[in-house]
Order: C-alpha cells, then sequence, then structure tokens
C-alpha cells in the first residue's frame, strides 16, 4: 500500500510558499520525495505520478493501494496514471486526515526534524534539505515499526554492543547519526 499526500513550507527569503509532494510505502516505511512546486495543479501531480512509476519500475506491481486525500490536485488523470499500472486509488472521506494517518505522521515527522527548523531560504533549498533528510529518513533513521531498524539500510546494522559509539551530525547537526566506532 502507498499513502501520498501534500505539504508547504514557507521560504524565509522568497516569501512563498512551497508544496512538496511526497508518497510513503506503508509496509517498509520508505519515502519517496516527488517534487516541490509553488503551483501544485493537475498536470504537475499526474507527472509526478508518472514519475513515481518510474521510479517504482518492477516494484510497482506489489503495489495494490494508493490512499490520498480529495484535494484538488488529484486529478482523474493522476487516478488513471495508476489505476493503468494496477493500483487502486483509495480517496480518505472528507475532512478526515486521520484516514491517511501514515502520510500525516511522516508529515509531522519531516516538520519536527527537518523543515520547522531551518530557515528555507528558497525552492532549491528545501529541495537539497529534502533530499538529505529522505536519505537519512530512508537510510539511517531508525523506525519503531521496524524494530529501530530503517526502511533501506546503506551500510550493514551491527549488533548491539558495548563499543564506543560515534556520532555523524547530518544537516549541519541539526539531526545526528550513530553508528559503532572502528576498533
Amino acid at each position: 500500500m502507498l499513502a501520498c499526500d501534500f505539504f508547504h513550507v514557507d521560504c524565509a527569503v522568497t516569501l512563498k510558499r512551497v508544496y512538496v509532494f511526497f508518497v510513503l510505502e506503508v509496509a517498509t516505511r520508505y519515502v519517496h520525495i516527488l517534487g516541490t512546486t509553488t503551483n501544485p495543479d493537475g498536470p504537475w501531480t499526474t507527472q509526478q505520478a508518472r514519475n513515481l512509476l518510474m521510479d517504482l519500475d518492477d516494484r510497482a506491481d506489489r503495489f495494490r493501494f494508493l490512499i490520498r486525500d480529495r484535494a484538488g490536485q488529484f486529478t482523474v488523470s493522476f487516478d488513471a496514471v495508476l489505476t493503468d499500472s494496477g493500483i487502486e486509488v483509495v480517496k480518505i472521506p472528507p475532512r478526515c486526515p486521520r484516514a491517511n494517518c501514515y502520510a500525516e505522521r511522516f508529515d509531522g515527522t519531516v516538520r519536527r526534524e527537518a523543515t520547522d527548523r531551518l530557515l528555507i531560504i528558497n525552492e532549491h533549498h528545501l529541495k537539497s534539505v529534502l533530499n538529505r533528510y529522505a536519505a537519512h529518513y530512508n537510510h539511517r533513521r531508525p523506525h519503531r515499526a521496524h524494530e529501530l531498524l530503517p526502511p533501506r539500510p546503506d551500510h550493514p546494522i551491527p549488533q548491539p554492543s558495548r563499543t564506543s559509539v560515534h556520532r555523524r551530525p547530518v544537516l549541519g547537526g541539526l539531526i545526528n547519526e550513530y553508528e559503532p566506532a572502528a576498533a
């Protein structure tokens, strides 16, 4: 199952509101940041759905459902792109954000851990912050739903031991990653 949603970030210098479109693989909690825009209209959102299917490639047939809200950005063409690939689009009831709880949880997490703690200068800066955060979220950040393992670790996860720990700052120390220090 997939869950998608938008969240917005207000830029400090350009004074523009930038919308971020993301899709979350519910089973693994792997997140795809599909794009950022100041005008999230139907054609743009439909193109992002096509890009998602290209990213998923042969894994697209593993997903049966995509949960989305009833926002105007999700047009008939958006639904058709996903339906043609075998993914059924499920709309949540009106004014019920809890029905899309996985996407709402990621929205809160990215805000608490990254975007609310930084002054985002412009859309380019936001993209670089989100790309770095998504890499951290997908490959290093522990998830309780997965026994404190990241969705797709980019390195072998060592067994717990009493060795010393090395801290590596991410996003200028906003987030820290920890791993056992070399002996």
